[in-house]
């Protein structure tokens, strides 16, 4: 079930579709035209031992075959004498949920096969297929131009993908100005997809590289063409990065300005909360002071009402007068003496 497509080419046209590995490996070798002829196997998420299968009909390298199987491989072009091991990391950009997911390709590339792994069910080969047997010109470039082909399928889907991210970022900006107190949880989360999907597209450099290299060795006329087209890609692929790098470079402004305005947002906080102390503090003082100054009277009332036998005041003529005058005397001077102090 691991095997999406199987078939054998010849002059960059599909001669035939083994229904299984086994066929495949026979008729490759019965091929009459071994200059001319290669077999695409196609796998997705294959098992141990389809892999073994596949390795050792090829002697593709150990080293190889076990980065195959353990898979997590960062992007790299590694060579094992006429074969070359090729790993990528296709992305695509889920909307609804609004993630970038980072998948996993690997290719060997051998003088007369190619053999796709797919570690996730994205990027669909099968469009690549089809593109190259809709254009048997290229096709017949052999192994190297269904190298070139998925290169291509796969810089070509970096571009939902900042197109995605993009949209990520405008959203945040608006939230950030807007005061929203969970934008900081998503730009850190945003920044690690920008920095997983940094990781999946800054090796391809190298292995655009290597590839160039490669091609250059064996020097023909179609090798040329197919530097070309490498090279065209190469310049996407650098474009793709740039971005990428714009992306971390402004996510990393928009968190400082976001630690900014939360500060802001805090100091102006605190200030009215200040600012409602002060204003609490003012409110006690003017009760205190008029609680004072009415319990000034009040001690004096309170004195010559408890009529014991021996107060003179009691039965002094002016003893009232005098009480009176009393009390408004200490209610005026504390009033005066809270009025100097600005408490009242």
């Amino acid at each position: 079930m691991s095997v999406v497509d199987n078939a054998i080419y010849i002059d960059g046209r599909r001669a035939a579709a083994p229904g299984s590995l086994d066929r495949t490996f026979a008729e490759l070798r019965e091929c009459p035209d071994q200059g001319r002829s290669f077999c695409w196997i196609g796998l997705l998420r294959p098992t141990t031992e389809e892999i073994d299968a596949v390795a050792k009909e090829f002697s593709l390298h150990g080293l190889a075959v076990e980065d195959t199987i353990t898979a997590h491989q960062r992007p790299k072009v590694e060579r094992y004498g006429d074969v070359l091991f090729v790993v990528l990391r296709p992305a695509r950009y889920v909307d609804p949920v609004e993630v970038v997911e980072i998948g996993e390709l690997h290719l060997f590339i051998g003088p007369d096969f190619v053999i796709t792994i797919r570690h996730a069910q994205k990027p669909d080969l099968a469009q690549v297929r089809h593109r190259l047997e809709d254009e048997p010109d290229l096709l017949d470039n052999g192994p190297y131009a269904v190298l070139y082909a998925v290169l291509d399928k796969v810089v070509d889907d970096y571009a939902p993908v900042l197109d995605g991210l993009q949209d990520d970022i405008d959203e945040i900006e608006v939230q950030v100005f807007g005061g929203d107190p969970g934008v900081s949880k998503r730009i850190y989360q945003l920044s690690r997809e920008v920095i997983e999907f940094q990781r999946a597209v800054e090796p391809l450099a190298d292995v655009f590289a290597n590839l160039r290299e490669r091609l250059k060795e064996q020097a023909g006329e179609s090798d040329l063409e197919l530097r070309r087209a490498l090279r065209d890609v190469a310049d996407h692929a650098t474009r793709v990065l740039e971005r990428i790098e714009a992306f971390r470079q402004l996510l990393t402004n928009i968190l400082q300005v976001n630690a900014a305005l939360v500060g802001q947002r805090q100091n102006e906080e605190m200030a009215r909360m200040t600012q409602a102390g002060y204003e609490q503090n003012e409110q006690v003082k003017r009760i205190s002071s008029w609680a004072a100054i009415l319990f000034a009277p009040t001690l004096i009332a309170s004195i010559y009402g408890m009529n014991f036998d021996h107060m003179p005041e009691l039965h002094w003529a002016l003893g009232y007068p005098f009480a009176v005058v009393l009390m408004v005397l200490l209610g005026v001077v504390l009033y005066l003496v809270f009025k100097r102090r600005g408490w009242l």
